[in-house]
């Protein structure tokens, strides 16, 4: 076949002679495979297609045997895994769609710009299913605020995520950021987003109808985010910042338009199929939709819009250049796509069109320059079944006494210290340059369990979060993947939504290493048992691998973003204390469980142990129960006990409320370890007196264990365990522990 190349470019034999595509992340076995697809050895361009398409960001191939154990399916389940988003019903003709995203290693080379195309990437991916984008989330781990560089990736990640979101209108209601030094020099940033769509507008990414036109809309093509895939398949090193012409450019004004034009277009009724070209770009758009109908594709890449002078079809296909989608229509709309395309001030060019021979060929200056099976590039890349291993530390934790630690006395001083670790700090410093409030159907903001956002024209509203200790998962992958899904479904309860459905991101280190195989599998299967008995399916996700610094790799971090349904706005609740004489009560049983914990990080210094342990039946009653509590109107305020345990559960609902509390804890547990052990299936409630023997009767008649602990009142947190003062402080003085702790680390 004839090749257009460059001089730059190798031949096929070159290729092939010395090893290049081994710096694409090809193996030797994998190159074999490739030229017996193709009959031939490929030219660059090929490889380059192939290197991408076969990569873990786009393929999956290490990962797809541990994702075959989710649950995907369930009454309310419309589209599962395999789209650009996942898509659950929410009654009356409309549906929420989700998903969320990582942009790991980008945001280590380049934040702002590793950030922000993030949350634009996850954008696309909602509307290209034809929903209207209405609410942003996200998880962000970093190493420690006390590191100049960390100090300076986080200032940037949350800029570009500010930037990005506030510029296109989409708040950002929601997320979580945790602080450990495991994340130095590989933070993540995951992005999700949330929309709204009606049955009959759901789109798919299918090139449908053969001789149909393919178009391209959106920003001409530049060499930004060539190999983005591949980068992010990777371990990140010294060389890495060699890289930072990796990391895509984003403009958030023009995915705004990008954005109203295809949801334009979609409300036409012409679309056949639509797809963002996120990863891989173009390459991955064309494939994927050629392959999910079982058709072909050309592409004429002399006619793709060009930002750059003397693209080469190699640089074209494998540019992650930002805010571009994909669509077809049949040959009679072409002039209607266009009308609503220019009246949007954009681009729309005729790019390829339909095949019927299940091949991808690529035509440039008239010469054939790419042809390869569809079916090679998206559905017979190679799966990879890798060895576990327990790793030794996993071992030595058994021996652990976690409650072996000298006892602390100070209890006031070690609130403190806690509320002002920044993980449990306030975050106030990072919502607050996030516009949360734009389209003004926020109804819960951020800095309660859950966020809420009302549907609007609907008695509803969606509650949603994102969560994941990574210290339980490390030190128990199995067990701490069932916390991460229990703890989501928990926030959203809280916030009085039905838990509905879950994405995931996992996070992990390298999956060549035994030992991180087996985080990522046991996690995996902690979450599945969760989710089916959670009833919470998984419909869809992201997988982030080869998360390493020189040290080792990240705590495994599979981050739970779930959505919940509110089914009248009368029960969205918050953690806030609402008046005085109001009755609180502790639903759930206090261990002594500290592996892992806060308290066991800062006041100890260590992560070492179990985690606390979970038992899922008790999970499910409990989440019933306090769901039908506050659905019948029993409940004035509801939080989850995660992070800092009981005392910062209280702390934390006195600040939102700004007011006291004065509690009494009948408990045999040594004091400081009963104030802020983690253990799970707790959640701390208030109810106004006239309505507290209903509720509690109802708990009972559940068979949910309680405590009633006092009452809110005064301008103190007042903590008596069996009568004696453990803990006792104004709630201005510990508000501003807390909310002084990451604006003072910053300067």
């Amino acid at each position: 076949m004839a090749q257009q190349l460059t001089a730059k470019e190798p031949t096929a034999a070159q290729i092939a002679e010395q090893k290049i595509y081994k710096q694409m992340g090809v193996t030797d076995a994998e190159y074999d495979k490739i030229c017996g697809f193709l009959g031939r050895q490929p030219n660059y361009v090929e490889i380059g297609v192939f290197s991408v398409m076969w990569s873990e960001h786009c393929s999956y191939k290490n990962s797809k045997p541990v994702l075959r154990k989710f649950p995907v399916s369930g009454p309310r389940v419309l589209m599962g895994p395999g789209e650009g988003a996942g898509i659950v019903d929410i009654g009356d003709n409309q549906a929420v769609v989700f998903k969320i995203e990582s942009h790991n290693h980008p945001s280590a080379i380049e934040p702002y710009q590793g950030a922000a195309t993030g949350v634009g990437g996850i954008i696309r991916d909602i509307f290209s299913m034809g929903a209207r984008p209405v609410a942003l989330l996200n998880s962000l781990r970093f190493g420690r605020l006390e590191n100049e560089r960390v100090k300076y990736l986080f200032e940037h990640v949350v800029s570009g995520i500010a930037g990005y979101g506030n510029c296109i209108g989409i708040p950002t209601v929601g997320g979580e950021v945790m602080f450990d030094e495991s994340y130095e020099g590989n933070p993540l940033v995951n992005a999700m987003c949330v929309g709204l769509i009606n049955h009959d507008k759901i789109q798919k990414g299918v090139a449908k109808g053969v001789g149909n036109p393919v178009f391209y809309v959106g920003p001409p093509t530049g060499r930004d985010g060539i190999h983005g895939a591949t980068f992010a398949s990777e371990e990140l090193t010294a060389e890495s910042e060699a890289k930072r012409p990796a990391v895509q450019v984003g403009d958030p004004f023009m995915e705004k338009l990008v954005l109203e034009a295809c949801l334009d277009l979609i409300n036409s009724g012409i679309v056949l199929g639509i797809q963002d070209m996120g990863a891989a770009g173009l390459t991955c758009s064309s494939a994927e939709m050629a392959s999910k109908a079982g058709n072909g594709m050309e592409l004429y890449l002399d006619e793709v819009p060009q930002r750059e002078e003397g693209m080469t079809p190699y640089e074209m296909m494998l540019s992650e250049s930002q805010e571009r989608m994909l669509f077809v229509v049949e040959p009679k709309h072409e002039a209607q796509a266009k009308a609503i395309f220019e009246r949007w001030g954009l681009e729309c060019a005729k790019v390829g069109k339909v095949a019927n021979d299940g091949r991808l060929k690529l035509f440039h200056r008239g010469e054939l320059v790419g042809d390869m099976p569809v079916t090679a590039l998206v559905d017979e890349c190679p799966v990879y079944s890798k060895p576990a291993q327990v790793p030794a530390y996993y071992a030595a934790n058994a021996s652990v006494d976690t409650n072996g630690y000298a006892e602390v006395t100070d209890l006031n001083a070690a609130l403190k210290k806690v509320l002002s670790s920044p993980t449990v700090a306030s975050k106030e410093w990072v919502y607050n340059q996030y516009d949360y409030m734009v389209r003004t159907s926020t109804a819960v903001r951020p800095g309660s369990d859950a966020a809420v956002v009302t549907v609007p024209g609907t008695r509803k509203a969606l509650s949603m979060s994102t969560d994941c200790n990574g210290r339980f998962v490390y030190l128990d992958p199995e067990v701490g993947g069932m916390i991460a899904v229990a703890e989501a479904a928990r926030n959203n309860v809280c916030s009085g939504g039905e838990p509905l459905a879950i994405t995931d991101n996992l996070n992990f280190g390298s999956p060549e290493k035994p030992e991180i195989f087996w985080q990522l599998e046991k996690a995996s299967d902690g979450m599945s048992e969760a989710c089916r008995k959670l009833n919470t399916p998984v419909i869809g996700g992201n997988v982030s691998l080869y998360n390493e610094n020189a040290k080792g790799a990240i705590y495994p971090t599979p981050v739970i973003g779930m959505v919940g349904l509110v089914h009248d706005t009368d029960h969205i609740t918050t953690q806030a204390f609402k008046q005085e004489g109001d009755i609180i009560l502790l639903l759930g049983e206090t261990k002594a469980e500290l592996g892992g914990s806060e308290f066991q990080y800062v006041m100890h210094g260590v992560t070492e142990g179990r985690p606390p342990q979970i038992d899922l039946d008790v999970e499910k009653t409990l989440l019933d129960t306090v769901l039908g509590a506050i659905q019948k109107g029993l409940v004035a305020s509801a939080h989850d006990l995660s992070d800092g345990g009981l005392a910062v559960a209280l702390a934390e609902s006195c600040m939102s409320g700004g007011i006291g509390a004065k509690v009494n804890f009948s408990t045999e547990l040594r004091n400081d370890i009963a104030l802020f052990s983690e253990s799970q299936s707790r959640i701390l409630l208030s109810a106004a007196p006239d309505q507290a023997t209903e509720l509690k009767q109802w708990i009972a008649e559940q068979g949910v264990p309680y405590q009633e602990l006092g009452t809110v009142e005064g301008q103190e947190l007042q903590i008596q365990f069996n009568t004696k003062p453990v803990i006792q402080a104004p709630v201005t003085q510990l508000e501003k522990v807390w909310k002084d702790a990451i604006p003072c680390l910053m300067i």
